[in-house]
């Protein structure tokens, strides 16, 4: 299956990093099955750094990974998508267990319902059902070293602005 990274960089050879800023399922690295969700990825990147030029990184990935790796899988959002995200976004330093996660991308509109939710203003139940109404795209964090061993890099498709 084909999935896909978007960044500044062509990245050849993913690696695990630290990130400046929470993400819904921490630190590592993120793709996607959406090429236009690598795209506006990519293109946001592209703005904050006030660059011209991004990349798509296109990689071939092992299915395996799922029977082979320690994996948590949200197939829509629930309770525990909700608790896991925001755990990963409210506590700093939070780590969790997991090779590699997949779900849903809690892109900036669902990201404002969570901030709802935080706030009090949103019960979990409500937020679920207005998240379950949106089309959420789809995300795959490698979380340690070892998940990477299933990617392999194919090509990286530049991105202008």
């Amino acid at each position: 299956m084909k999935i896909y990274h978007g960044s500044i960089d062509k990245v050849e050879t993913p690696e695990i990093r630290e990130s400046n800023r929470t993400l819904d399922y921490g630190r590592g690295f993120y793709t996607t099955t959406s090429y236009e969700q690598a795209e506006s990825w990519v293109r946001r990147r592209m703005g904050e750094k006030r660059v011209t030029l991004g990349y798509i990184s296109v990689y071939e990935f092992d299915e395996m990974a799922l029977q082979n790796l320690n994996v948590l899988v949200f197939d829509s959002p629930s309770d525990e998508w909700v608790e896991f995200v925001m755990k990963n976004r409210t506590q700093k330093g939070y780590l969790h267990k997991y090779d590699l996660v997949y779900g849903q991308v809690a892109n900036d509109k669902v990201y404002a319902a969570f901030a709802l939710y935080e706030g009090g203003l949103l019960d979990k139940k409500t937020l679920i059902s207005e998240l379950k109404a949106y089309t959420l795209v789809d995300q795959y964090l490698f979380h340690t070293s070892e998940s990477l061993q299933y990617i392999k890099f194919v090509e990286a498709k530049e991105v202008i602005l």
